[in-house]
């Protein structure tokens, strides 16, 4: 079996030129399907034509990706496969400063690579001109929608020339998708990467559903960590302060884990990312909206530690194992609350676990179905060993490197002006006002019945 069929039935159309729809479950190979075409129409510096172009260095190829973790895959792609023809790809994305970006931009690029806000943002300085783009790709479209990235979308499909080549690839096809599609592309040639009654999920990916008390969790996630073939392993929360916690209790309990959510600063996303691909790490916690589309290779086990919200996200998440051709191991801890939301997922995929079975970080099952050595704990170090670390958040004041952020306290606030400047002007500082001040002098005497206190004790 073909682990890659998006790339075999696409790359003899898209290298056509045509307009294409692709569909296919995650964890297929998207990336080289129109990655392939995108360097194959890409006229690079040292090819004897580049000086005809109309605008020799501004972006030829445009690949528009829903979050900066897969933008940087794409463009990690993109760049080693382009290497051997020197053909250069940037990657834009928020929460890192403008000046890297727009000095390559003002060098010369060939393929850019980005999130939706960071495109504009470059484009309504001056610095992106993406007029001249002969290529464009929506990578993840379905997740762009979820994202709210839309509208953002259009506006940069707007500012491209209309004879372009335009390839958009998603698992699911909602209607907001459909009609993007009919209003910007041309004759789109719909793939379709399985038939129809094939499930969304992949098939070499074992799933257990299990009902279990949140408080039990963090044991049953340790004894997971030591299971049968357990390799790299992310872990799915519903919130951020989740993600944090869970990463601290793991590292806590022995394992080599890290968090990964919006309120990290992407110096240290990145870091966590890339010592995760180093398997420096066995343990990657993360949010939805941080994890969309990572691509990493022996992934072994999923676990969802919070029910996913709705069908899509379960796809997405357990599609982060399984990928390529792989074998994999999808766990997903199902809460009494949470119940009624899970038949709804089992529902929609028509999945076989309606009734997840009751488990606990004892049970007999759970050791059985998952490879536990039966006797195993969840920690693999003493309690109280293992330090914590400092947390790295973003820096005060929002994004990082400019943008739009604006300071409600204190700066340039709305009243105008600086608070902290007016309030040194209007006010000495330290003890100097006191020493301006002339004093009063008072002098007090002690009473007790409305007479001195001495006339009263000698009246007594």
């Amino acid at each position: 079996m073909n682990p890659f069929p998006i790339q075999e039935m696409t790359l003899s159309v898209a290298l056509m030129g045509t307009d294409l729809i692709g569909q296919a479950r995650t964890g297929t190979g998207k990336t080289l399907a129109f990655g392939i075409p995108v360097l194959q129409r890409t006229v690079a510096p040292h090819d004897p034509d580049y000086e005809e172009l109309v605008a020799p260095g501004k972006p030829q190829s445009l690949v528009v990706a829903p979050t900066r973790e897969l933008a940087l895959q794409v463009s990690s792609d993109l760049a080693l496969a382009g290497a051997d023809r020197k053909i250069r790809v940037l990657t834009v994305y928020g929460g890192v400063a403008y000046e890297p970006q727009l000095e390559q931009l003002a060098a010369g690029v060939e393929v850019v690579v980005g999130t939706p806000g960071r495109l504009i943002d470059l484009m309504n300085r001056g610095a992106l001109d993406i007029s001249h783009v002969k290529c464009l790709v929506l990578d993840e479209a379905d997740e762009m929608l979820d994202l709210g990235f839309l509208p953002d979308v259009e506006r940069l499909l707007a500012k491209t020339p209309e004879t372009r080549q335009t390839m958009l690839f998603s698992a699911t096809m909602p209607a907001a998708i459909v009609a993007m599609a009919r209003t910007h592309m041309r004759h789109p040639m719909n793939i379709r990467a399985e038939s129809s009654v094939d499930s969304q999920t992949v098939p070499a990916t074992a799933q257990f559903i299990y009902q279990c008390h949140d408080l039990d969790k963090p044991e049953m996630l340790g004894r997971i960590l030591q299971a049968e073939g357990a390799d790299l392993t992310i872990v799915f929360t519903r919130t951020k302060r989740q993600a944090q916690r869970v990463a601290d209790d793991m590292e806590e309990r022995g394992f080599k884990a890290a968090p990964l959510h919006g309120d990290m600063a992407q110096a240290a996303r990145e870091r966590a990312l890339k010592k995760f691909r180093e398997g420096k790490l066995q343990v990657l916690v993360a949010t939805d909206v941080a994890a969309r589309g990572i691509d990493v290779t022996g992934v072994t086990h999923v676990v969802n530690y919070a029910c996913p919200e709705d069908e899509k996200t379960y796809v997405h998440r357990i599609g982060r194992t399984g990928r390529a051709g792989a074998t994999g191991t999808a766990i997903t801890m199902v809460d009494w609350a949470d119940l009624h939301r899970w038949k709804m997922i089992n529902k929609a995929l028509d999945l076989p676990f309606d009734e997840p079975l009751e488990t606990y970080s004892s049970s007999e099952h759970f050791f059985h179905d998952l490879g536990i050595v039966p006797g195993t704990k969840g920690r693999i170090v003493p309690e109280g060993t293992v330090e914590k670390k400092p947390r790295e958040e973003k820096p005060a004041g929002g994004r990082s490197g400019g943008g739009r952020s604006r300071s409600r306290r204190g700066g340039e606030g709305r009243t105008g002006g600086n608070a902290e400047a007016r309030t040194s002007e209007s006010r000495p500082a330290g003890g100097e006002e006191k020493a301006d001040r002339p004093r009063r002098s008072r002098s007090r005497r002690r009473t007790r019945g409305g007479k001195a206190a001495g006339e009263a004790a000698t009246t007594d």
